[in-house]
Parts: structure tokens; sequence; C-alpha cells
């Protein structure tokens, strides 16, 4: 992927994306059909039991699959994910979710997230479906 297209997608979804900004998940990589996005797990990410809420650890999942599915500049919308969640993820623990391609076409694309934790750990795999709008957003 070239430096510019990526910078573009960056800027895109960090002026855009408010929810994600506001839950602090910070873009590490971007490539063509790949993403890395993470987050450090603070007391507003914890349930009523102590660990990650299954809403925070989603939340990044979903973000790291918007990076990859929108990573060709073509604006792709969620549109069926199923999560797993494996292992609890603990308050200041510095969480990553990976998303990578699996197939695409003009309209559809599949993706597999893995969100990690300490020492690699699976916290949770997510598999996602995005629909490819007919539109450039970069």
């Amino acid at each position: 992927m070239k430096q510019e297209t990526e910078a573009k997608i960056r800027d895109f979804f960090e002026q855009n994306d408010h929810f994600a900004a506001q839950n602090r998940i910070l873009i590490e990589e971007i490539d063509e059909g790949y993403a890395k996005a993470s987050l450090i797990i603070t007391k507003e990410h914890l349930n009523g039991a102590g660990v990650a809420h299954g809403g925070a650890i989603f939340l990044l999942a979903d973000f790291a699959l918007a990076l990859a599915s929108n990573s060709y500049g073509t604006l792709a919308l969620g549109i069926n994910n199923s999560i797993s969640y494996l292992n609890a993820a603990q308050e200041n623990e510095h969480i990553y979710a990976v998303a990578k391609e699996v197939e695409k076409n003009h309209k559809l694309a599949s993706y597999t997230v893995t969100i990690n934790g300490k020492d690699d750990r699976v916290i949770a795999i997510m598999q996602g479906m995005v629909y490819r709008k007919d539109k450039q957003f970069i």
C-alpha cells in the first residue's frame, strides 16, 4: 500500500470515527485487506464482574474490521459479525485486534479478526462480513 493511501485512510478514520476515538482505540497498522488496532483497558471499559466488557472487545474488533475492509479506499460497511469470547481482558491490559481479509469480490468481503492480550493469549475471535459500496471515499 502506498504511504499516501494509508495516510488518507488513517486520517479519514481518525477524523470521522468519533466512537472509536472516544474509547481511545489506536490505529497501529493498515495495509490492503489488513489492519491492526489496539486499546488499553481502563476502568471505563470494565463490566460488573471487573473484566473488560464484551462491548469494548467487540468495538475494537469491529474497528479493525472497518480499517481492513476500507483499506482499498472503497466504502465498506459491516453487515454481519460473529464473535466468540475466549479469555477475559483485565484493567490496564493492552489488547490488540488484527483483521485479515479472507475473501472479497466487488460487493462482499469476509474477514477474520483475532483479539489478543498479554502474552499473545487469544481474548476473542470475530468473523465479519462487509458490503462494499460503489463509492470511493478517498
